[in-house]
């Protein structure tokens, strides 16, 4: 069995650079990039995980969350800070701006 997570997109090509360029994954299908953004849809792969960007409008939900586990998270946080992932504090955003200890 296998679960791809539909991530809901207002701006698919804003997504695609923030998931590619800053967060490392890859087009699946990079035949068919072209096909897929025109449909609305992008399916992409980092490390054996995959997942899809959707504009779509029956797909996937704003506010949806989805928790990866990875044992370097340290690490990649610096690499995608580095590369320009936006940490600002949002008063509305229950998101954290910075990797958090906590216990399971």
């Amino acid at each position: 069995m296998k679960i791809v997570p539909v991530i809901k997109s207002a701006d698919l090509e804003r997504s695609l650079r923030f998931y590619t360029q800053v967060l490392d994954f890859e087009w699946m299908w990079p035949c068919n990039a072209d096909g897929e953004k025109a449909n609305g849809v992008a399916h992409l792969v980092k490390d054996g995980a995959e997942l899809q960007l959707s504009r779509r409008a029956g797909d996937g939900v704003f506010g949806l969350l989805n928790r990866i586990f990875v044992d370097d998270v340290e690490e990649r946080y610096a690499t995608f800070r580095a590369r320009g992932l936006d940490t600002t504090q949002r008063p509305d955003s229950p998101i954290h701006t910075a990797p958090v200890d906590q216990t399971c």
